[in-house]
């Protein structure tokens, strides 16, 4: 453990960061999980559960948690399993 005020403070402040960024990540993760099955069984719903997963990965991307190429990806399957069925 740092010993200075500082260094001290960055590592609060990134631990704080860290558990906000995780729950992030998951939440994401969940969607897509959701649409995906949604998609997979053929319910009606699954053009509203692929919006709210689009959705919360735009944010995810907007706030700096998960890459801008690594959402456009994760989107562009989205859309491609949606299409398919």
């Amino acid at each position: 453990m740092s010993t200075s005020k500082s260094s001290n403070k960055v590592a609060r402040a990134s631990e704080r960061k860290r558990l906000r960024n995780r729950l992030v990540r998951r939440s994401v993760k969940t969607h897509i999980v959701k649409a995906k099955s949604s998609v997979d069984a053929g319910e009606e719903s699954a053009n509203q559960k692929t919006t709210l997963a689009i959705s919360s990965i735009d944010k995810a991307v907007s706030k700096g948690i998960i890459h801008r190429n690594k959402g456009a990806r994760l989107k562009s399957r989205l859309m491609k399993k949606l299409n398919k069925k």
